[in-house]
């Protein structure tokens, strides 16, 4: 099943990105709305200007008379600190012929009426907003004349408040926005700790440990998954332990009618006298004696699976004390075979977590396996020993060996590594069940100068 995109970033993205947006969407009002008021704000001091301007022009009897005392001039004055406030202006009357002021300001794009101002964007020489006030001058005895009064002020200034008032607006936003992005994480990681929880549960499980999820003040969507799963898994107990029953069962009914055969014909062959009959009743003696064994390895394969490990019994067990035990439990089977059997052991225990049943028949097979494949005066040595955080169990001995491309297929069930022989194929199968089932490996390693090594690794309990 392919994977999918995480939950959790899917909800993170989902619940972000319309916070993004909004956010995005109210930075671009803030700037609209703080340029619109820095506009209104240069508007109005300049229609300020431009009406001082206009008070200091007075009509006379033959023509207009301007008068710009200081505190006019300051008015129209760029402010010394900053350079980039810089103002122009220009009055003609008529409009367009100058009177006084910069001759490169710009005709306004639109007639108005009287005393009505206009404002538009120009570069004269640079970005500026520019004024425009029509008026008409009168007096008693004197010339009833038209003009225009233009002032202009750098759009610098301007552009510089709007985005000082953005930066006001859009920092405590870009705060807020934070803040809510670290609520909406906390609430996913706590929405989602019981999906977690969960998965803690399941992956640090071993394939045997079958026992129901337990979850505390799961909601109801997590708590239904786990009692599907519980479900699922009492399932899995049930037919498992229908499975034990039988293998129990098959190997208890099977076992009595092989012991009777294989007594049947030892009684038989203590009273033949006929050499050909003796011939036919030891092959039937070796047969049933083959299949008892067949269906002693058959049974421990099945305890070794990693569903029936959950009723083992798990202990700490010393490696050294067991291969010094099994190894005198097969001395006598290694004098009937002509082989030498010894051990290596260090004096020290080395423990391991297993279950004991089962590390016996892993040990007593390799041993077997030595005994029926090395030859008649073989010399064969179990050793135990630590390496970093493992311990290894060799049966090392000096018989043929076995090819490179024998010694990885020797694991497979009812593989023989050697045509002769009386094994049925499982010893070295059930040995590396049980290894893995301990969290180990086996392996068949080159012995020098000649011979094989059966390795059996398991993890320091």
């Amino acid at each position: 099943m392919p994977a999918g995109r995480s939950l959790h970033r899917q909800l993170l993205l989902w619940l972000l990105l319309p916070q993004i947006v909004l956010w995005g969407v109210a930075a671009f009002g803030a700037y609209r709305a703080a340029t619109r008021h820095a506009d209104e704000l240069v508007d109005a001091s300049l229609v300020q200007a431009a009406r001082a301007l206009s008070r200091q022009i007075r009509p006379t009897a033959s023509g207009l008379f301007v008068d710009l005392p200081p505190s006019a001039q300051d008015i129209l004055a760029a402010d010394p600190t900053n350079p980039d406030d810089r103002v122009i202006y220009m009055v003609s009357s008529p409009p367009g012929q100058l009177l006084l002021g910069d001759a490169r300001m710009p005709a306004p794009p639109r007639a108005a009426a009287l005393n009505e101002p206009v404002f538009f964007d120009t570069r004269v020489p640079e970005p500026m907003r520019v004024v425009s006030l029509d008026l008409r001058l009168s007096a008693p005895g004197a010339v009833d004349a038209p003009l225009r009064v233009q002032i202009a002020r750098a759009s610098k200034p301007r552009e510089l408040l709007a985005r000082r008032m953005l930066l006001d607006t859009a920092l405590p936003l870009s705060l807020l926005i934070a803040l809510m992005s670290m609520g909406v994480w906390a609430g996913i990681q706590r929405g989602l700790r019981p999906l977690a929880e969960l998965q803690r549960q399941m992956e640090g499980r071993r394939a045997d440990a079958l026992d129901p999820v337990q979850l505390r003040a799961a909601p109801p969507e997590v708590g239904a998954l786990a009692g599907a799963v519980n479900e699922l898994l009492g399932q899995v107990q049930h037919s498992l332990a229908t499975q034990r029953r039988f293998i129990s069962d098959a190997a208890h009914q099977l076992r009595t009618p092989l012991a009777g055969l294989k007594s049947q014909a030892e009684l038989a062959l203590a009273e033949a006298s006929d050499p050909a009959l003796r011939q036919r009743l030891q092959r039937l003696h070796e047969s049933a004696v083959r299949g008892a064994r067949l269906v002693s390895q058959l049974l421990v394969l099945a305890r070794a699976e990693p569903e029936a490990a959950a009723v083992q019994g798990w202990a700490a067990v010393d490696c050294v004390a067991l291969a010094r035990e099994v190894a005198a439990e097969q001395v006598p089977r290694a004098l009937a075979a002509g082989c030498d059997l010894g051990v290596e052991l260090p004096e020290a225990p080395l423990c391991v977590h297993a279950v004991a049943l089962l590390l016996r028949e892993a040990l007593t097979n390799l041993i077997d396996n030595a005994l029926r494949y090395a030859g008649p005066g073989a010399t064969i040595t179990v050793r135990v020993r630590r390496a970093g955080d493992d311990v290894w169990l060799d049966v090392e001995d000096n018989g043929p060996g076995l090819p490179l491309d024998l010694r990885e297929r020797a694991f497979e069930r009812f593989v023989r590594g050697a045509a002769h022989g009386e094994g049925c194929g499982l010893g070295l199968a059930i040995v590396r069940e049980i290894a893995e089932r301990h969290g180990g490996s086996a392996e068949l390693l080159p012995a020098a100068p000649k011979g094989c090594i059966a390795r059996l690794t398991l993890p320091v309990g």
